[in-house]
């Protein structure tokens, strides 16, 4: 051992952070908060006058403006939202729906929670899905639909992407939880599809404890995803949305899903959008702090690529150490949390949180990804929430760096 790296163990560099620790809701969220708590008027049709606006409303019209999309629907989380585009959309029993083997549970369960069979596609090295595997498993499964996920806030060239879809007639679901606020060449992040989905979940770019947010423009499976969502007959206090006249031709043979977001949720997170830009500017600061300092560990660390038309919104960091063997991996683990830094790791065999891994979802018919299987056994994955600084992320890659160097 190096005399340097003797140095650095006799006293390492230990991070105290907490990576679960989100910043407070803004002031004024928390005014409107109670204002909605001292009105008692929490569920979303619930209002005073017929032509009152409901947060939940305003919520909804505000979005839509902030996407560039006709219509917005909120509601209870984001996996609901995707089981709401889905059901919208007409997916059938066992019917075929590709999707990215690189992603979080809830979006197979979301194809599996309306009746139908996850098709899963290979992933790149840069953890976005891989167009070429796309193309053949279009063409083995018969597949009408793709439900991409932006997992982890990674965009694939969604020009390329778009190219192809047309080319086989594949309409296109976007699983946006990662990518709110993000663009490409220029384009909001959940504009290509035919619906998008974004959560609001704690972890997330804004902050409801839990909920979602649909949009699109297409008027007749927002108006589908409405009646589904619980609106009972109430769908016209809804702005951001078709006009009647469409739902009139689906409501009686939609079936009321309920899955609504109230007044409170809504109200929390009006305010937050107020911020989205200058907060995903902080989060790139800090992914930047991080990543530079991982880049300092002898090419030992490969950080995904982005693509040049890509502006993205990090709110975590992935990296891979592929020169790891199974015992170093064991000690790199080992060591980080020793040092106070929460990494999460996507090649256990077991799932850990929300580590779970295509592999462990026994409810989908088995598949083989090598590709994907490979990079999943040294990917690691940190929190960077916005209550780091950017010297802490620094820090922290600093810490991951030294531990890396010295296993390697």
């Amino acid at each position: 051992m190096s005399e340097s790296v003797m140095k650095r163990t006799k006293s390492p560099l230990h991070f105290t952070g907490n990576f679960t620790q989100q910043e407070a809701i803004p002031p004024d969220a928390i005014q409107a908060a109670i204002a909605v708590l001292q009105s008692g008027r929490l569920h979303r049709y619930n209002v005073a006058t017929p032509d009152e606006l409901s947060e939940t409303a305003e919520l909804e019209i505000e979005y839509a403006r902030y996407q560039q999309q006709h219509f917005c629907l909120a509601c209870a989380s984001g996996g609901y939202a995707i089981q709401l585009a889905l059901r919208a959309w007409g997916v059938e029993a066992e019917e075929p729906v590709l999707s990215n083997g690189f992603t979080l549970s809830p979006v197979p369960g979301a194809i599996r929670a309306v009746g139908g069979k996850p098709v899963l596609v290979e992933t790149t090295k840069d953890l976005v899905i891989d167009l070429d595997h796309l193309e053949i498993m279009i063409q083995q499964s018969g597949a009408r639909l793709l439900l991409l996920s932006h997992m982890r806030g990674h965009l694939v060239d969604m020009d390329a992407l778009c190219l192809l879809l047309e080319k086989h007639d594949v309409a296109m679901i976007e699983d946006c939880a990662h990518t709110m606020g993000a663009t490409f060449n220029g384009r909001k992040s959940g504009s290509h599809g035919v619906m998008a989905c974004f959560s609001t979940q704690t972890y997330k770019h804004v902050n409801s404890g839990e909920g979602g947010l649909l949009t699109s423009n297409n008027d007749v499976l927002m108006a589908k995803a409405i009646v589904l969502s619980g609106s009972y007959m109430l769908f016209e206090r809804h702005v951001a949305a078709p006009s009647v006249d469409v739902f009139n031709k689906i409501k009686l043979s939609t079936p009321n899903c309920s899955g609504r977001m109230d007044n409170l949720r809504a109200a929390i997170l009006r305010p937050q959008l107020k911020v989205l830009d200058n907060n995903a500017r902080r989060w790139n600061d800090r992914f930047d702090a991080f990543a530079q300092q991982l880049l300092q560990s002898a090419n030992a660390i490969a950080l995904p690529a982005r693509h040049p038309d890509a502006y993205e919104v990090p709110s975590s960091i992935q990296f891979r150490i592929p020169a790891l063997s199974d015992e170093q991996n064991t000690e790199f683990l080992k060591i980080c949390a020793q040092r106070g830094v929460d990494v999460k790791w996507f090649g256990a065999e077991e799932p850990i949180a929300y580590t779970s891994r295509y592999d462990s979802w026994q409810y989908i018919e088995a598949a083989s990804l090598p590709k994907t299987d490979e990079l999943l056994k040294r990917l690691y994955d940190c929190r960077l929430p916005l209550t780091f600084s950017v010297k802490d992320c620094a820090t922290i890659g600093s810490i991951i760096a030294d531990i890396t160097n010295d296993l390697l």
